[in-house]
């Protein structure tokens, strides 16, 4: 049902890809609630949900609730914790923000999500140049996964530069090259135009992304879906930055790498150069 849903995202109407991303993207919701509520959420009328069913092939919107409602019946996927009250909260905040953000980064061992990361995987170790892509929010994950890279000795250009020079770092890239870019909702425009360019100079876009149709995704040659929720006001990264570390596990892999000769490589240098605090003997 999700790859027939991708599958036709771009040919279905502005309100229609609305209704479909919040399928996409809510799928315990679709089981759970009703054709009213859903629309509610997504922002869209209820007809607007019942044309969806009918434009994938199904009679009515019940009948993709039932199909939801059986995968959901079936499916290893840990619930999401309920909220919970403990004095003045606190405690309480704790645990539902903790054990979201632990459902959503064990998600990513499923099979489908691995066959995502490993995918994506070949792309950016069978690559010439590679470059890390992640503005406003998502600039940690991008960052991060260049420094963990540096620890094998593969250098990765992170397209963050000062005063607006970021881009100029892609002058030169083409076939063979990849870039890993990193997006959440609300999108950072400078991130989505950066990608494009990429795309136009033949460069292969790997998307760590929140959704199967989000712009990136649709640019992206392989993309990766983490859940961003925390049960609290802010979207989260976590669940991004342990997909760039599992991504980087496996380019090493991948590389036939020697880790233990380059890690201690790198750490005999960066002992010669004392970045490192030492306690006094």
């Amino acid at each position: 049902m999700a790859d027939i849903l991708v599958e036709r995202f771009e040919r279905m109407s502005p309100r229609l890809q609305v209704a479909a991303r919040f399928v996409l993207d809510h799928p315990q919701d679709v089981a759970l609630m009703s054709m009213r509520e859903q629309a509610h959420l997504a922002g869209v009328s209820h007809t607007t949900m019942m044309r969806l069913a009918r434009l994938i092939g199904l009679d009515g919107y019940e009948d993709m609730r039932s199909l939801y409602t059986k995968a959901l019946r079936t499916s290893a996927d840990p619930m999401l914790p309920e909220r919970r009250e403990d004095g003045d909260g606190s405690c309480s905040t704790v645990r539902i923000v903790a054990d979201t953000l632990t459902a959503h980064i064990a998600k990513l061992g499923e099979d489908g999500n691995a066959m995502q990361l490993m995918a994506a995987a070949s792309v950016l170790a069978e690559s010439r140049n590679l470059f890390s892509l992640g503005l406003r929010a998502e600039h940690p994950v991008a960052q991060h996964f260049a420094h963990t890279l540096s620890w094998l000795g593969r250098q990765v250009v992170v397209l963050d530069a000062a005063a607006g020079f970021g881009i100029d770092a892609l002058r030169g890239g083409g076939k063979g090259d990849a870039v890993l870019a990193v997006g959440i909702e609300p999108y950072c425009r400078a991130t989505i135009e950066t990608a494009r360019q990429a795309v136009r100079q033949g460069i292969a876009v790997v998307a760590v992304t929140d959704s199967r149709v989000s712009p990136l995704a649709r640019l992206a040659k392989e993309s990766v879906s983490v859940t961003t929720s925390s049960q609290s006001f802010f979207k989260s990264i976590a669940p991004a930055l342990v997909a760039s570390e599992i991504l980087a596990a496996l380019i090493a892999v991948k590389s036939g790498i020697d880790v233990d000769e380059a890690t201690k490589n790198i750490e005999r240098q960066l002992a010669e150069l004392d970045v490192f605090w030492k306690p006094r003997r």
